[in-house]
């Protein structure tokens, strides 16, 4: 290998040429000191083979690879100069993981350890979510369905097998505004939201009408499950679901865990927009969350879809389905 000065044959002389403090001697020194910290980390080559391949002293290597000009410095603080704009770009809610997805997609070859550790030297910590208190109103007199899902909400193959509903509330100055949510397992995406002042079947259905539309218009044997709360064991919104041929399905009533993943998407829109917001309007909270929700969908990743955004998601998916011979295609939509 040809360093300019020195060949890698000739170890003793190009020790004695690299022995030189940084900044002296020859560019291709520092060039070729810059060469064995990048094996390491673009292509994990231990640093003592780098240098034994190129015939200079790994003492040298390291008190280079602590000079205050060093590329793998210069390195490290444009690194933690992204993460730190990236973390406020997101307004504080990513960890490490996502910011690592970010920073891939960026270019950068980097580590989920890497990008924690500067995370914690910065002070960068993620708003942690916090359990939130339930807003269901059981009508005990009312019909209930079975749980069809049994606490299975990992991601379904395809979309509009298995959707999951809620309610929650947003505080404003003029008094609570309700949200009622529809979330498609397959990969977490929001295809039907409504807002209101009355908490109330017409808010369930106005959402579910909203996931039925923007799902084409036919989602026949489709599963909504949601909890026992009376705006979905009502017979507004079960007709709604006969008309659209959507089975219902209902976890226990009081069990945040029969309804974890509605549970965990509205403890993610409190987090993340709720508690760093003040409303003095229903119509200044309803913009609001209605952004929230879009971006969620088109940008926010998603531990679950191997963080990607639900849409990203459902394109990959959807293009992978493409190339598939027909036959597998029919097959896995039976098994499903």
């Amino acid at each position: 290998v040809a360093c300019g000065e020195c060949g890698a044959g000739d170890g003793a002389r190009c020790s004695q040429t690299l022995g030189r403090p940084l900044g002296q001697g020859s560019d291709a020194s520092v060039g070729l000191a810059a060469v064995i910290a990048t094996q390491r980390v673009e292509h994990g080559i231990p640093h003592a083979v780098s240098c034994r391949a190129l015939g200079v002293s790994q003492a040298w290597f390291y008190k280079w690879c602590h000079s205050d000009g060093s590329p793998r410095r210069a390195r490290r603080k444009a690194l933690a100069a992204t993460i730190g704009y990236l973390f406020a770009k997101h307004k504080r809610t990513y960890g490490s993981p996502r910011i690592t997805a970010d920073l891939r997609d960026m270019g950068w070859r980097v580590s989920v350890n890497t990008v924690a550790a500067l995370m914690r030297e910065q002070g960068l910590v993620a708003r942690r979510k916090r359990r939130r208190h339930g807003t269901t109103k059981p009508d005990k007199s009312a019909r209930k369905a079975p749980d069809l899902l049994g606490r299975d909400f990992s991601p379904r193959d395809h979309p509009n097998l298995a959707w999951v509903g809620d309610l929650t509330e947003i505080p404003t100055d003029e008094g609570k505004l309700h949200l009622a949510s529809v979330i498609d397992l397959h990969s977490r995406r929001v295809p039907g939201f409504a807002m209101g002042v009355h908490h109330d079947a017409a808010l369930a259905r106005a959402a579910l009408c909203m996931a039925i539309a923007v799902r084409g218009g036919s989602v026949a044997g489709v599963i909504f499950h949601t909890d026992q709360g009376g705006e979905y064991t009502g017979e507004l919104f079960a007709s709604a679901c006969r008309s659209a041929r959507v089975t219902q399905s209902m976890g226990r009533t009081g069990s945040a865990l029969d309804n974890a993943a509605a549970e965990s998407f509205n403890s993610t829109l409190e987090w993340e927009l709720l508690r760093n917001n003040h409303f003095h309007t229903r119509e200044e909270a309803r913009h609001a969350v209605a952004a929230w929700i879009d971006e969620y969908n088109v940008e926010r990743r998603h531990s679950t879809n191997g963080m990607l955004s639900p849409v990203d998601y459902e394109r990959a998916c959807g293009q992978q389905r493409s190339e598939q011979p027909a036959g597998e295609q029919h097959a896995q939509k039976r098994a499903a």
